[in-house]
């Protein structure tokens, strides 16, 4: 798994987001140029989000708070939409710790994928997104990698200029 060379890659989309938790005013990905984002997508039912994704985002944003890294959690949800309510979301942060900022992905009119996981043209959960300082997007990958790869990942963006 490799970062998509800067002249291989896009500007990343924007979150579609209907509710936003840990944070006073919605994020914009245009408002974070000259930060690594660290986009970890999830549910909250999802195995490999609550024993994989979940604990390596919080780490990222624990390890990462002096540099100019920003995790971004997005509960995207496309099955199980009725237990997957805001107000269990705001329990599942409080009751894992979860303080870094997590954008709702708003639901889709006519499609059971929410709007930011369409943009993205994500596969399911866990997803890791990783966006340069220059706000494009340089990895979009499907399930786990390790702690230490994408450590690396974040160390050669954040090199970049």
């Amino acid at each position: 798994m490799y970062l998509r060379s800067a002249d291989n890659s896009h500007s990343a989309p924007d979150i579609r987001a209907s509710h936003w938790l840990n944070t006073q005013n919605p994020i914009a990905l245009t408002e974070l140029k000259g930060f690594v984002v660290v986009l970890h997508a999830f549910q909250m039912f999802c195995p490999g989000c609550v024993i994989h994704g979940i604990p390596q985002a919080s780490v990222i944003h624990s390890l990462y708070k002096n540099d100019p890294v920003k995790v971004i959690g997005l509960h995207t949800v496309f099955e199980h939409h009725q237990v997957m309510s805001v107000d269990a979301l705001e329990v599942f942060a409080h009751e894992y710790q979860l303080d870094f900022p997590i954008a709702v992905d708003r639901a889709s009119a006519n499609n059971p994928m929410p709007l930011t996981m369409q943009a993205y043209q994500m596969q399911g959960t866990p997803t890791l997104i990783l966006i340069d300082k220059a706000g494009n997007l340089r990895l979009n990958h499907f399930g786990q990698l390790s702690d230490m790869l994408v450590g690396n990942m974040i160390g050669q963006l954040l090199m970049e200029l």
